[in-house]
């Protein structure tokens, strides 16, 4: 062996690359500069023999194998002829050549800014630079990968291209970041991966990539090195629009959201796990079917990358991988491209709550906890079994932060509705007494999760304006949609859990009962503009043996859907936004399952199909009348006319729009009796004109007949100085129209 090359190495960090505990090969690997020439080593068990040239193929040397079998190849060059990038001429047997350029001759993309703000938390496109990104240096094409493992002794890429060889690609340790990198020539598009970390005690652990843009379909878990610059979008008038919006001008838009799981809402092989439409095939289907039933937003539930269909998405192991159940990123961009070009809107849920235990996920992601807080009574959901993120590290508030601003700036996503608010705002959520730790002053509230929302709904109103940040929150938190500014959590809007729970347990009440409990339906406008609500009928309410809407209605089959459809009318005309889980528009009957289609085939019968109808009337009525929701948050846009007739569970109300025209009267009663003459107080004279009524044969209803259009009397009733007098149909909701005098 050359005398100049054994001066050169070190042999301590010799032994280390042999043994692969290395976190700095760039130390002793690539080309180095030594006196008055230069020294190349290359690492590459396996290898017979090993050549460099130049990269057109010239130069070449023959490097010599420090000792038989080490795999450890160098050569001391005098003078100083060669520079990076160059070739490696890799011999693993007769005929088997492998020709690279080699990657320790790369120098680091990750910047010392980088790493300054990704420390402090402040690193939003910090997915441009974790993760694999297929790119060219220097003339040279391939992907350059990077990963945060603080606690590692060393991080290895493995995938397909190396064999799995944990040895070859040793990535380069960046100060005390803790970030790894490493730029692999050669590796393209589609490549399998995963993270081969060697913790502090010796453990080697495989981990998929948590930056990764694709991951592979379960029942695999590796990542898989994607492209998703480059996409043809053609909603630059959308995105256009979308920026000039503010927090008031987003409250005072229609909301009629379609919430879907897209792997069941149709299959296309029933019986097949993997039987699913791709993002492309369902962006027609599903997209024209929204369009049609005339809804504004389509939701959707467990996009990310998930391990278990069963999570139906809510424990995610690749936050920044569109599933690939229904195909490849750029497909998914092609599905929300068509809704914008057919004017639907599209929301993602997002779960920055916690996450999965899978081996090949997040916790323990180096060794130690590092996404998950340290302290199990803060780290880890004992019902749910998962781990709870730290929201106090810089780091995992960038990671969770940065990939919320990842889908709105990279795939044109409309709005967030975030997963599961609660668990992160109590420290003691769904914890025993012994298992929580409380917060320095004594209390439950995880001040954390706090300031990680402030920080999140600052940003996005600063830096993404138009993207909607929804709050999946079920308790009395006060202010979850006020501004920070005021002290509040800054979130645009909240599900409201309080209204979907009492209307439930009243609806699904046999008509008997109702009278005594019919604070269930009207104390819901005692807090109704404590919030930014939107009113839900979500995927949480058809499953676990609660049964469908329509099953949960009481009666006989005429009496059910009447029941739903009066139930449906009344959501639409109370305060807030609108939110309908898929299958329900048509009154399905069977519970919801990720594992089957819906029953599409129910609308063969006449009752079902007039369901569809009449959410597809409504729909459109909504959006054509403003006063459905222009005024949802301002006590101006509602008034009861009678509320307090619980003897025959009747109720009136007004809904006020934009301008003196074209206001709301809704009359619905929750009884099987029909109320003949009946005399309702109105808010002014004139005449009032029918608009809907779900009792209207088409829909399914008896079809009772009143007046089209009914002249208001000179008769006191209800508090106000003018009436009306029609038929009020058994278990039906009617929504007339009149203009204010």
């Amino acid at each position: 062996m050359q005398e100049k090359l054994e001066q050169w190495i070190n042999w301590v960090e010799y032994d280390e690359i042999l043994e692969t505990k290395h976190n700095a090969p760039n130390n002793i690997l690539g080309l180095h500069e030594f006196g008055d020439g230069q020294v190349f080593t290359v690492y590459r068990p396996e290898a017979l023999s090993i050549k460099v040239t130049d990269m057109k193929g010239k130069k070449e040397i023959e490097l010599e194998e420090t000792e038989k079998g080490s795999g450890f190849f160098g050569k001391y060059v005098k003078g100083k002829k060669y520079s990076a990038p160059y070739l490696l001429h890799i011999e693993y047997g007769p005929g088997n050549v492998v020709v690279t350029a080699d990657p320790y001759c790369f120098k680091s993309i990750i910047t010392d800014m980088d790493r300054y703000l990704f420390a402090e938390g402040k690193h939003f496109n910090i997915y441009d630079k974790l993760g694999a990104h297929p790119m060219e240096i220097e003339g040279v094409k391939g992907t350059h990968f990077a990963v945060w493992a603080p606690h590692a002794r060393t991080v290895s890429v493995v995938g397909d291209f190396n064999m799995w060889d944990g040895r070859v690609n040793l990535m380069e340790i960046q100060d005390v970041s803790g970030i790894y990198e490493l730029f692999i020539p050669g590796v393209e598009p589609g490549a399998v991966y995963k993270y081969k970390i060697l913790s502090r005690t010796g453990e080697e652990i495989y981990k998929a990539d948590p930056y990764a843009n694709e991951a592979q379909l379960r029942p695999e878990n590796a990542s898989v090195v994607a492209d998703i610059k480059g996409f043809k979008w053609t909603d630059e008038e959308w995105q256009k629009e979308k920026k000039k919006e503010t927090r008031v001008s987003m409250i005072k838009k229609p909301m009629a959201i379609y919430e879907c799981h897209l792997g069941s809402w149709k299959k296309k092989i029933e019986d097949d796990d993997n039987g699913f439409f791709t993002y492309k095939e369902l962006a027609k289907k599903l997209g024209d079917y929204v369009k049609k039933m005339g809804y504004t937003h389509v939701e959707l539930m467990g996009i990310a990358e998930h391990p278990f269909d069963g999570s139906w998405g809510y424990q995610v192991t690749g936050y920044y991988a569109p599933t690939s159940r229904y195909g490849e990123p750029k497909d998914f961009m092609y599905f929300i491209n068509y809704m914008h070009s057919i004017g639907i809107s599209v929301i993602l849920d997002w779960v920055p709550a916690h996450f999965p235990r899978d081996a090949f996920g997040l916790g323990n992601f180096d060794g130690q906890p590092l996404y998950e807080h340290p302290d199990k009574r803060r780290g880890e959901h004992p019902d749910w079994g998962t781990y709870i993120f730290n929201f106090g590290k810089e780091e995992v508030s960038n990671f969770l932060i940065a990939n919320a601003l990842f889908w709105s700036r990279e795939y044109h996503v409309d709005g967030l509705r975030v997963d599961a608010v609660a668990s992160m705002l109590y420290l003691d959520y769904g914890k025993q007494d012994g298992d929580w730790l409380p917060n320095e002053d004594g209390g439950n509230e995880n001040y954390d999760a706090i300031n990680f929302f402030h920080r999140l709904n600052e940003i996005f109103e600063k830096e993404e304006p138009g993207t909607m940040i929804i709050a999946e929150e079920s308790t009395a938190w006060a202010g979850v949609t006020s501004p920070t500014q005021l002290k509040g959590l800054g979130f645009l809007f909240k599900w409201n859990m309080g209204w979907m729970n009492d209307f439930l347990e009243y609806m699904k009440m046999d008509p008997y009962f109702r009278g005594p409990n019919h604070g269930m339906l009207t104390f819901s406008m005692q807090y109704a503009y404590s919030e930014n609500f939107i009113l839900v009928l979500s995927h949480d309410e058809v499953v676990h043996l609660k049964g469908s809407m329509i099953e949960k209605m009481p009666g006989l089959v005429e009496d059910k859907f009447a029941n739903l459809r009066l139930a449906y009318g009344f959501m639409y005309g109370h305060p807030g936004k609108k939110l309908l889980f898929m299958g329900q528009e048509f009154a399905q009957y069977r519970e919801w399952s990720e594992k089957r289609s819906l029953d599409w085939d129910v609308l063969d019968n006449p009752l079902n199909k007039s369901m569809q109808n009449f959410i597809k009337e409504l729909n459109k009525l909504y959006k054509k009348y403003d006063a459905f929701y222009v005024n949802d948050e301002d006590e101006i846009g509602f008034q009861w006319m009678s509320c307090d007739r619980s003897d025959i569970s009747v109720v009136s109300f007004v809904r006020r729009g934009s301008t003196k025209e074209n206001q709301l009267l809704f009359l619905c009663n929750f009884t099987p009796v029909e109320r003949k003459h009946m005399r309702f107080g109105v808010p002014c004279a004139g005449k009032y004109s029918l608009l809907l009524t779900s009792d209207d044969v088409k829909y399914g209803g008896r079809g009772i007949k009143n007046p089209k259009t009914i002249k208001s009397e000179k008769i006191g009733f209800d508090d106000q100085d003018n009436s009306i007098v029609l038929d009020l149909p058994p278990l039906s909701v009617s929504i007339y129209k009149f203009d204010y005098k």
